[in-house]
């Protein structure tokens, strides 16, 4: 039986540069034999956490938005691709936001032990250090809040400015790859 991955794709682009790396990431997992669901924030309404912890009393945030089902979906999943397009160095601010949003379930975060990780960063820049900072902090995330998941690895869409342009880097045939390895 194979594993349940969870794919959250935060490019705002439909078709844009790390969207299409997750398609290729789940078009490889498919084919291994992983039930693979993959979602667009883009698609979804996650507001912003207010910081009000009400959730740590009622284990759910009180905001009537996606971002409740989303993290449910996170806890059950084997695997997680994380995947972001880097905005002035960061991650954008929809992956930031469903992840301010996982406080909700701070208590259940030992669920995410031995849980496995792709990371996925696309941008215009082709200098891999320029991606730095959007990594330590979804590692900060992973690592540090997630105590016990497992980074299985990096996907490098640098180079990737304009709207499908990660097609013709070997970026795309690695996602492909690591889908079937995940």
């Amino acid at each position: 039986m194979g594993k349940n991955i969870l794919i959250i794709s935060a490019s705002g682009r439909k078709g844009g540069n790390s969207d299409l790396l997750c398609d290729q990431f789940a078009k490889g997992a498919t084919e291994a034999g992983h039930h693979v669901e993959k979602v667009r924030l883009a698609e979804k309404t996650i507001g912003y956490c207010t910081g009000c912890y009400a959730c740590q009393k009622l284990h759910k945030c009180i905001q009537k938005d996606d971002a409740n089902e989303l993290v449910e979906k996170m806890l059950a999943a084997d695997a997680i691709v994380l995947a972001t397009p880097v905005y002035f160095y960061s991650m954008n601010a929809q992956l930031k936001a469903l992840i301010d949003r996982t406080v909700s379930r701070w208590d259940d975060f030992g669920r995410f032990k031995g849980t496995e990780f792709w990371l996925v960063v696309t941008a215009a820049d082709e200098d891999k250090s320029m991606m730095d900072a959007t990594l330590a902090g979804l590692r900060g995330f992973m690592r540090d809040c997630m105590e016990g998941s497992i980074e299985r690895g990096v996907l490098y869409g640098t180079g990737a400015y304009e709207k499908g342009a990660v097609q013709s880097l070997p970026v795309f045939q690695e996602a492909y790859e690591a889908g079937k390895t995940a």
